[in-house]
């Protein structure tokens, strides 16, 4: 379980790590200095705002279902080694699926 933590906190720092560095590396590139203060959204921060975005919003949606219905959940659930609240392990799947389900969708009309 500790062993589980351990990788992925470092997981996490090493990708910040590298986040952080192609970001100073790109901004030494850039050939206008004069916008250096001004902030352009990249891929990757667009990404993970969109992956958030959405696990939030299917979140909500779950908890005012369950509230309404009135739905008795367990506290948490565990995922090798990982506790979590339940309503946010379903929203966080369901957000990391659903590009790929979009795509499958996408696929399935052409044909």
């Amino acid at each position: 379980m500790a062993g589980g933590i351990v990788l992925i906190v470092t997981v996490i720092f090493l990708a910040v790590i590298s986040v952080r560095e192609r970001i100073r590396t790109r901004l030494m590139r850039e050939k206008d200095w004069g916008f250096i203060g001004e902030t352009k959204a990249s891929q990757i921060s667009q990404a993970l705002a969109n992956l958030i975005g959405v696990a939030g919003g299917i979140y909500l949606t779950l908890m005012v279902a369950a509230t309404f219905l009135e739905l008795q959940l367990p506290a948490r659930v565990h995922f090798g080694g990982i506790s979590m609240e339940p309503l946010a392990a379903i929203s966080i799947i369901i957000a990391l699926a659903q590009p790929f389900a979009v795509s499958a969708m996408n696929a399935w009309r052409r044909l």
